[in-house]
């Protein structure tokens, strides 16, 4: 169903709590002021203003998303081996190479590189990277730099993998606030006395049946089957910058609320553990990965790109993937990615109803920069499910019949910033009873000053998505069933604010970097200035 824009009736009075001083920029060139967005615009200091809810919640500042926290510029790692093409299989060669520079001895925090020379390599099996300061380069993604062909049997090309280990370093401590908000970056605890500066916590939430019937989510079936949305617990991690009696201070906005109506009183709780094993300074960058074409369904055997799980402070760069199934995964126990200047083609579209994702985001923190792709029945970027952000897509562009997409079970603070989907969509949505229950699959979410065919942005309960300053059909929908009811309730449609006309600052996410950490980080990521 297509729906006319219209204002949200949840707008309520500004607040000026989250504005600090930034200096404008001298010597830009004058445009005509572009309207502002309502929910978050720079104030009279230059810096950014956020509107709240009643209940405090905002819009997430995104800015902490990328390598080392956002605007910090990746390095270039000494080489270390070199490795030529053999004309034959190369597999060995280079894993040879990775272990051998695996092995040196860190020195801050870096071994160094393997760089593979202009040529065309073959690989038959998985290249692994599995200790810190070790990166894969090749020569270049163009024709005259470095390409891998993956031969032989299916298989996943590159995987960075630490040996992550997350152990409780201490009992549960209830959380005191009756409800913390979306965007906090503090919250009080009953008693904070064995907590300090520095020590890494989990935020720990239970799925209650409570608020599993508030979401509308207790009730999914497919084919008169039972589907289950989310169980168990949802955990997302910080570290305490300071502890003030019993208010524990966050080094990262939570980008999703916690009600104690809810979750039950002091049903959310704070446990101290020691998070241990995962690698960083790590990366793949400058190469041409190319698979042989497959008309497969998702669930057949597949050529995949890239793994990542286990590390953080680490990035993917300046490649070019061609025919694989599914591109680029950052998965589980992944922080501060940077994946930038990543194109991905396909030739021939996945068959059946299952996608893959060109771009999956399963960790936090992760920043896609530059990335673009082409193709058709894709998901050109998707989240999994339980994380908590921020996350960001940033200035990217893809062709064909797919959407960017977030897939299922209540991942929350992603940013869609700047992005180009002339053909295909951008949706915040329940997918309801999709795949096994994949319900709500976003909350929290913004996408600001884009354009694609259509947007489909949807309002969870307790919660909100923002679309805004974006071109493109706005959408109403109701919740996908099995089989396909008719005459279903339409879903509420998330805010909707300056339809078809773009709004100042132009990069959300590049203004709250300088907001937080001054132009040069801006600069740091390629990026001349920000964007008022």
């Amino acid at each position: 169903m297509r729906a006319a824009t219209r204002p949200s009736p949840r707008l309520l009075p500004l607040s000026l709590a989250s504005a600090c001083l930034l200096l404008a920029p001298s010597g830009w060139a004058k445009q005509p002021p572009a309207p502002h967005s309502q929910w978050v615009y720079s104030g009279p200091g230059g810096a950014l203003v956020y509107r709240q809810f009643k209940t405090g919640d905002r819009i997430v500042d995104f800015s902490y998303a990328g390598y080392m926290g956002g605007g910090v510029a990746i390095p270039s790692l000494p080489a270390k081996k070199t490795v030529n093409p053999s004309g034959g299989d190369d597999t060995a060669a280079i894993q040879q190479a990775i272990d051998q520079v695996s092995a040196l001895p860190l020195t801050s925090g870096i071994r160094g590189a393997v760089l593979l020379a202009p040529g065309h390599f073959h690989c038959n099996q998985t290249l692994t990277i599995a200790a810190s300061g070790v990166v894969l380069r090749g020569s270049g993604a163009n024709e005259s730099g470095t390409e891998i062909e993956m031969t032989g049997e299916p298989h996943l090309a590159f995987s960075i993998t630490g040996k992550s280990s997350i152990v409780p370093a201490g009992a549960p401590i209830p959380v005191a606030d009756a409800y913390i908000p979306a965007g906090a970056m503090s919250f009080t605890v009953r008693d904070a006395s064995t907590l300090k500066a520095g020590d890494t916590i989990q935020i720990v939430r239970p799925v209650t049946p409570a608020w599993l019937h508030f979401m509308g989510m207790d009730a999914l079936s497919r084919n008169d089957k039972k589907e289950t949305w989310v169980s168990g617990e949802l955990k997302t991690e910080r570290r305490i910058t300071a502890v003030k009696g019993n208010q524990l201070q966050l080094d990262v906005p939570l980008t999703d609320s916690y009600n104690a109506k809810y979750l039950g009183e002091g049903g959310t709780t704070v446990i101290k553990v020691n998070h241990t094993g995962q690698i960083e300074q790590t990366g793949i960058e400058s190469l041409r990965l190319v698979a042989p074409a497959q008309k497969i369904t998702l669930s057949q055997k597949q050529f995949t790109g890239l793994r990542m799980k286990g590390a953080v402070d680490s990035w993917v760069r300046n490649l070019s993937i061609v025919d694989t199934t599914e591109a680029v995964g950052i998965g589980e126990d992944t922080r501060r990615i940077t994946v930038d200047n990543v194109n991905v083609t396909q030739s021939i579209p996945i068959q059946g109803a299952a996608k893959p994702a060109d771009f999956a985001a399963n960790g936090t923190q992760i920043l896609f920069n530059h990335i673009s792709g082409s193709g058709d029945s894709v998901f050109y970027v998707a989240t999994g499910p339980r994380e908590q952000g921020p996350n960001v897509v940033l200035n990217c562009v893809f062709h064909g019949n797919g959407h960017i997409q977030p897939h299922q079970r209540w991942a929350t603070g992603m940013l869609v910033d700047n992005c180009q989907v002339p053909e295909g969509g951008i949706d915040l949505m329940n997918r309801g009873e999709m795949g096994s229950g994949h319900g709500w699959a976003m909350g929290w979410g913004v996408v600001w000053n884009s354009e694609a065919k259509s947007f489909l942005i949807q309002m969870p309960p307790g919660a909100a998505n923002w679309s805004i300053g974006n071109r493109g059909e706005q959408l109403l929908e109701s919740m996908p069933t099995f089989p396909h009811s008719t005459g279903a309730p339409t879903l509420p449609q998330g805010i909707i604010e300056s339809q078809d006309k773009p709004v100042a600052p132009a990069s959300l996410y590049l203004k709250q970097l300088s907001d937080r950490l001054g132009q040069q980080a801006v600069k740091n990521i390629g990026y001349e200035r920000n964007s008022e």
